[in-house]
């Protein structure tokens, strides 16, 4: 067996002489073998470069769908601008047109006021004054135009029940551009003064509802801002209509621009004073009326048929006769505009201010 090994170990050596040799010599010689082996070529699987090349094509194709969707988004959106635009034209538009008939009924009832001797102006309010003088009387006429829910409030004197004070002081007390009397008061045996009857602030009854006697009515103002007033048997009447602030006192002037009847006593007694009066217009702009009870040049005072008369030729719907003589007041930026009947201010329950 070893025999045969050496054998064959010979003949293999003697077989691979010649190749050992040349290897040997191309490496003495510094000769640089290269033994090339060529790869097969690698052809694509059957059909690879039809399916690639229809992807392509339908990538190609959602390219131009998707710029001819945003082209078409762009154009609907100008579209839209266009449109918008020449809604918001044509609704601010119609806005003015539908206001118009408004300015027009409220230039006319200025005008049969005349022309204003103060006038304030803001985002909250629109106040103006104007004077009266009528054959017998004059005063003052306070057109208003509530802008805001802050614009108008009824206040307690010292913010409690029972306390008094001027008109004046109110005023000045709560940084007010102007202020009138409000409602009637009842005095008790400790020298308290307290509203009369139904009186409600910031939608609450300060002492309860009290259903309307004889000659009384409540009038004040409701949610929207808006003038309410009458009489009233029950409390549900009343919510109904969403009262915020009111007053109680006597009488009824106007309603629905019709004169009410007016009592005998509050034809008489006095016949002739110094009033006060809260009063509406259809755009439901609020009217003032303050007149002074004499003066210098003869003229003493107003009667309640006066002023009713007075009323509708100014174009008034609704009016009410607030406390007058002694009480009545008109305060304009800390200054008081009409004559106080009592020679000096008279300490009242509640007031009307307003708030620029």
């Amino acid at each position: 067996m070893s025999l045969r090994l050496s054998q064959l170990n010979r003949f293999m050596l003697f077989v691979l002489a010649p190749i050992i040799g040349l290897v040997l010599a191309y490496s003495i010689h510094g000769v640089d073998l290269q033994i090339s082996v060529d790869k097969p070529a690698l052809d694509p699987p059957l059909g690879l470069e039809s399916q690639t090349d229809q992807v392509i094509e339908k990538l190609r194709q959602s390219q131009q769908t998707a710029a001819l969707i945003s082209d078409s988004l762009a154009q609907t959106r100008e579209n839209y601008e266009r449109i918008s635009g020449t809604a918001g034209e044509l609704l601010a538009r119609g806005r003015t047109l539908s206001d118009r008939p408004l300015q027009i009924y409220d230039t006319r009832v200025t005008r049969l006021l005349g022309t204003p001797i103060k006038t304030i102006q803001s985002d909250n309010i629109d106040l103006k004054v104007y004077p009266l003088n009528e054959k017998t009387y004059n005063g003052y006429a306070m057109k208003v135009h509530l802008k805001s829910d802050s614009a108008m409030k009824l206040v307690l004197s010292g913010d409690e029940l029972g306390k008094s004070e001027s008109t004046l002081s109110a005023a000045k007390r709560y940084k007010a551009v102007a202020g009138v009397n409000a409602g009637g008061f009842a005095d008790d045996r400790h020298g308290k003064r307290y509203p009369l009857s139904t009186t409600m602030m910031n939608g609450n009854y300060l002492t309860g509802f009290e259903p309307s006697f004889k000659d009384l009515f409540f009038v004040g103002l409701n949610e929207e801002r808006k003038l309410i007033g009458g009489k009233f048997d029950k409390q549900a009447d009343l919510d109904r209509l969403k009262p915020v602030f009111g007053v109680s006192f006597v009488p009824i002037l106007l309603q629905n621009g019709k004169s009410q009847t007016i009592p005998e006593k509050w034809l008489t007694t006095p016949q002739r004073a110094a009033r006060t009066v809260i009063a509406n217009y259809k755009h439901d702009h609020l009217l003032f009326l303050v007149t002074n009870a004499r003066d210098e040049s003869g003229k003493s005072g107003a009667t309640l048929p006066e002023l009713q008369s007075l009323l509708k030729r100014l174009g008034a719907v609704d009016a009410y006769n607030l406390d007058g003589g002694g009480s009545t007041t008109l305060v304009v930026n800390n200054t008081v505009l009409n004559q106080p009947s009592d020679g000096r201010l008279r300490p009242l329950a509640t007031h009307f201010l307003f708030f620029e």
